[in-house]
């Protein structure tokens, strides 16, 4: 078997192996030419990916959301969960040509059965899911995390989780701070790759 890009892609399946590859090394091209942050795909790392993939398979994650889906490479890591678990993941992206993105890498990668990102507000995109929620990811605005956060906190089921990246390599002591205020959840920074915040729901 040919040796993949990023190792921790050898998980995936060779058809959505190879949109890993592809989109990682996009995202990697694009941070070492220096492009501003609204111009990149600001994709999480692949040992974030493999993380959320192994949480999700270890917890039996059957109906997954992802707020802040970009271009489609964290909702792979997901999805590729999520057709083993049999569930499905609903994510949501506010550029409307970065969610079309993401719908063309999912069918790429063989995952379009199992999920889709919707066009829209992440925190408005929550009050529409009908079934309480087994994991929810965080990665979107830093400042807008709080925001997101309590609007779909209360959709979550008890013992599911919500997962936010980036709370070591940004200031997000804000959001932190409310997390820990609040007793009907547990939470614990995970300090691998930049950074998440594991919330587990009382």
């Amino acid at each position: 078997m040919e040796t993949p890009r990023y190792p921790e892609h050898a998980i995936a399946d060779p058809r959505a192996r190879a949109v890993l590859d592809r989109l990682r090394a996009a995202d990697q091209a694009q941070r070492a030419a220096g492009l501003p942050v609204a111009q990149r795909t600001r994709n999480i790392t692949a040992a974030t990916g493999r993380f959320l993939y192994a949480i999700a398979r270890a917890t039996g994650a059957r109906r997954i959301f992802e707020m802040g889906s970009s271009n489609g490479y964290s909702t792979i890591w997901l999805a590729l969960a999520a057709r083993e678990t049999g569930g499905r993941v609903t994510g949501s992206e506010v550029l409307a040509e970065r969610a079309t993105e993401a719908a063309r890498n999912l069918a790429e990668a063989g995952l379009a059965q199992v999920a889709e990102v919707r066009v829209g507000d992440a925190a408005a995109l929550a009050t529409d899911l009908s079934e309480p929620l087994d994991l929810v990811f965080i990665d979107a605005e830093k400042d807008d995390y709080a925001r997101l956060f309590l609007a779909v906190v209360d959709h979550v089921r008890s013992g599911g989780l919500i997962l936010t990246d980036n709370v070591v390599s940004h200031d997000c002591a804000a959001f932190q701070a409310l997390v820990r205020s609040r007793d009907d959840v547990l939470t614990l920074t995970v300090p691998l790759e930049r950074g998440i915040e594991f919330t587990v729901k009382r």
